[in-house]
């Protein structure tokens, strides 16, 4: 059911990287199954960074932040380096796992140094070069400052200041030569930011099914199932309204923010728990505990008031940014907290209208797919 359901939708995520839609989660990505050449990674990298790919618009790189293979090759040391976390830990490719499409399929959201929680899913970085703002709740413009939060915040990487990561890395040795190769100059605020943006920005992905199907011609890339999810895609269901589909390219969203009624729905449940919650102690096996329990070992849930965060504006409480559809059936699970696991869940919040609230956007209503529309979506 879960595979006939994310029929349409997985042909957005290129055939290599489509996972097990059968069972809870996809199989990990296989580095067997992925041809590298490790002694001229980065010029590929630069490349896929410089060159654009069926269905994608160029990278738009900062006019003072051109990409090159020195850039590359310091970002993405940095993005896997531990040792930038306050207690030698955590690096940026823990939440971000690239054999789990640079997302985590593990977590609802995501946990920090000493097992600190995070309210939010840690979203793939896979096309996170075309996005502006960024995070769910679009507090940072760019890839260039956007890493400083998560050096910092308390239940992330914990470093007491960005400056203190900047010292840091000024000592290690093993860097002085990188930055030197990328910059001519040694770690800085600003360079950190450099780098970090060019590695991200060569995680480029495109060339999907959907792809070759709508922008190259190629009618036999989809099937006819698939073909027609698209129709009421576009159409019946309006997918399209929020997650763009462009003559050129396709981000899959209008990046832009949305109440569709479920940021809502969450705080009214985390102020009314339960009695009880499944909780799974080991594979398969699931137990009913009584949420006493659960609240007596754990910090209490946070409220999420999404872009209010950010502008502090009544009428942005519990708006999130629209996500890319990209690759989405390797970077489960889904919404802003990572609580709904499946297509198949994501697909009936929308198809019911939605959370229902007075307040949410009026595209989100109830849309009367039956069964055969919401297997070929």
């Amino acid at each position: 059911m879960i595979r006939a359901l994310a029929t349409a939708l997985a042909l957005i995520a290129p055939a290599a990287l489509a996972g097990d839609y059968g069972a809870a989660l996809p199989a990990p990505i296989s580095a067997e199954t992925c041809p590298t050449d490790t002694t001229d990674w980065t010029k590929a990298a630069l490349e896929r960074s410089l060159t654009p790919q069926l269905g994608l618009p160029p990278v738009p790189h900062p006019v003072d932040n051109p990409p090159t293979e020195a850039k590359i090759a310091l970002g993405r040391k940095l993005f896997f380096d531990r040792r930038l976390s306050i207690n030698r830990t955590m690096s940026c490719a823990m939440c971000h796992v690239p054999e789990l499409g640079f997302a985590n399929w593990e977590l609802a959201t995501a946990i920090g140094v000493e097992g600190r929680s995070v309210k939010r899913n840690a979203p793939s970085v896979i096309n996170v070069g075309f996005l502006s703002p960024l995070f769910h709740d679009g507090r940072d413009p760019a890839l260039e400052t956007q890493f400083v939060a998560p050096l910092v915040t308390r239940n992330e990487m914990a470093n007491p200041s960005i400056g203190h990561v900047v010292a840091e890395l000024t000592h290690l040795p093993d860097y002085r030569p990188l930055f030197d190769a990328a910059f001519t100059a040694p770690a800085s605020l600003d360079r950190i930011g450099q780098a970090l943006g060019a590695y991200q920005c060569s995680l480029t992905l495109g060339n999907s099914a959907f792809d070759r199907w709508f922008y190259g011609g190629d009618e036999a890339a989809m099937d006819a199932a698939a073909q027609r999810g698209f129709e009421l895609f576009t159409g019946k269901a309006d997918c399209a309204s929020c997650h763009l589909i462009d003559a050129d390219h396709a981000l899959f969203t209008d990046q832009a923010f949305h109440d569709t009624g479920y940021g809502r729905r969450r705080e009214e449940r985390r102020q009314n728990p339960p009695a009880s919650h499944l909780v799974q102690v080991a594979p398969g096996v699931v137990h009913q505990v009584d949420f006493s329990r659960i609240r007596a070992v754990s910090a209490p849930r946070e409220a999420d008031l999404g872009r209010y965060e950010v502008t502090e504006e009544p009428a942005d409480r519990w708006k999130f940014r629209t996500p890319g559809l990209r690759n989405l059936a390797v970077t489960a699970p889904y919404m802003h907290d990572g609580a709904l696991t499946t297509l198949g869940e994501v697909l009936e919040f929308y198809n019911m209208g939605g959370a229902g609230h007075p307040d949410q956007d009026a595209r989100i209503r109830p849309l009367g797919l039956n069964p055969a529309e919401l297997a070929d979506i």
